[in-house]
């Protein structure tokens, strides 16, 4: 079978199984389990003979000999069967559960994922195969899913800017399904990179370093990255079920790619090894941290300069209020420029992210060595906001909409930019002597303020009202909560 008809082969089942009230989620971790199962199996057989460590009789070969309801009792045996063993299997497997409730639809997906060798596949068409169910899946605004899918054209361009080298660690404390692992190994192997055997295996194994605290999507970052071919069947995984706020692992990473989650909901949450929360913990008491707050986003920036080594590159994805809070919001501000260098802010367009109301920026800086300097020397503000209309829909945000961006961030040598009517640089002691430090800043006038002919579209119109009610709503639910007040228009 070609690379097309397996695709939509796939595709196909999982409409199937949506007129069985199987979402895409579900479908996704149905795949995840059955597929990780048939490729623990191939690389059990020659020529690879790994030990993949599963338990006889909960292997693929028992599972797809059986049919009908003795399948469905051996699959779920074999989901809590593997859910208890160490390493990458116990991390896909935990507390898995059996979602699709037809024996017969099930055998069928078994016969599907039987019929192919997916160990050797191509590892673009299993992880463009497996990368287009999870963006459906996030598409599917019921499901919640996306709040954990950062647009790929966003990370691609934040890559090109950060150009991570080989041999070096990269980390994301929340990583979601790993769109920030990926989009910087597609880097790594881009054409003409050349990596050599050690370093492709240092790719493999050791890269890439991460958090994410809910269980099912940490199972689907981890088999997004296996299918890239990142880890191993019967090796650790390198993304760790914990949230990452609780306490400093003292490990410290060449770069940090991120967009941690926007919200105060799980601020105010740890989760216990159960998964239960703890709705006690108010906030994380870290001596490495420069305030003590409970601001989700603030904690998370405090996290991502511990953990970058000296002279290590940082790209996080941060809402607005980050850039304007007062209160702590000022102290950490003004920390952070005077111990990092804080060189580049981009200014995101509203519309692009699943979650709704969001108006955020993408922060670049560089980790510098605790000598007492001041290390941002100027900030460099590129406006992708003003006059600028996206929607998740109709005019969804592409590579060529951030060229500009890229090409004015001069990766090959930042050093060395120039201004233009979207890029402004503001030296360091303008910033701080703006009120609260701060980073709000804005300069291009918005036209369709004077000229109703540069409105927007109507769905793209009503659209960004929709957001702006949403961040006002975000912003009233804080006062009540008693949290400080974010952007609300």
């Amino acid at each position: 079978m070609n690379t097309s008809s397996l695709i939509q082969k796939v595709w196909n089942f999982c409409h199937t199984l949506r007129d069985d009230g199987v979402g895409y989620g579900d479908y996704l971790e149905q795949l995840t389990y059955l597929l990780f199962l048939k490729m623990a199996h191939e690389y059990a057989q020659e020529p690879y003979k790994r030990d993949t460590h599963i338990p006889k009789g909960f292997d693929w070969s028992t599972l797809k000999s059986k049919v009908g309801e003795p399948l469905e009792a051996h699959y779920l045996a074999t989901l809590h069967k593997l859910g208890q063993q160490p390493g990458m299997l116990g991390a896909i497997f935990f507390k898995a559960q059996n979602k699709i409730q037809d024996p017969a639809k099930l055998s069928r997906l078994v016969q599907l994922i039987d019929a192919e060798s997916w160990v050797g596949m191509d590892a673009d068409t299993k992880g463009d195969l497996y990368e287009g169910l999870l963006q459906k899946n996030a598409e599917d605004t019921k499901s919640g899913a996306g709040q954990y899918f950062t647009p790929r054209a966003l990370i691609q361009a934040m890559v090109e800017c950060v150009r991570p080298q080989p041999m070096k660690t990269i980390a994301d404390p929340a990583c979601g399904t790993g769109g920030f692992f990926l989009g910087a190994y597609s880097w790594l192997t881009r054409k003409g990179g050349k990596l050599n055997i050690r370093q492709l295996e240092f790719l493999h194994r050791n890269t890439f370093h991460g958090n994410e605290i809910v269980a099912g999507t940490r199972r689907m970052c981890l088999m997004n990255l296996f299918l890239h071919n990142i880890g191993d069947v019967d090796g650790e995984p390198t993304v760790d079920r914990a949230d990452a706020l609780i306490a400093d692992s003292g490990q410290r990473f060449d770069y940090v790619l991120a967009n941690p989650p926007f919200g105060k909901k799980s601020s105010m949450t740890i989760t216990n090894a159960d998964g239960e929360e703890d709705r006690d913990a108010l906030t994380y008491e870290r001596q490495d941290f420069w305030e003590t707050t409970s601001n989700k986003q603030l904690n998370f920036l405090q996290h991502i300069v511990t953990i970058l080594k000296d002279n290590g590159q940082a790209a996080v994805v941060l809402p607005d209020n980050v850039l304007f809070e007062g209160g702590a919001g000022e102290k950490i501000r003004r920390k952070l420029l005077e111990t990092c260098d804080v060189h580049t802010v981009l200014r995101l367009p509203t519309g692009i992210f699943y979650a709704q109301g969001v108006k955020a920026n993408v922060v670049f800086f560089d980790a510098k060595p605790k000598d007492g300097k001041v290390h941002t020397k100027g900030v460099w503000f590129y406006d992708l906001r003003t006059n600028k209309h996206f929607t998740l829909k109709t005019r969804t945000l592409k590579l060529d909409d951030l060229q500009d961006f890229i090409t004015c961030y001069h990766p090959e040598n930042r050093h060395q930019r120039q201004e233009t009517e979207r890029f402004k640089c503001y030296p360091y002691a303008d910033l701080m002597a703006r009120d609260k430090a701060s980073l709000d800043i804005f300069w291009l006038k918005d036209n369709s303020l004077d000229n109703l002919d540069d409105l927007p579209p109507p769905d793209v119109l009503q659209q960004e009202i929709i957001d702006h009610l949403e961040a006002a709503l975000a912003a009233f639910r804080d006062v009540a909560a008693g949290l400080p007040l974010r952007e609300a228009a």
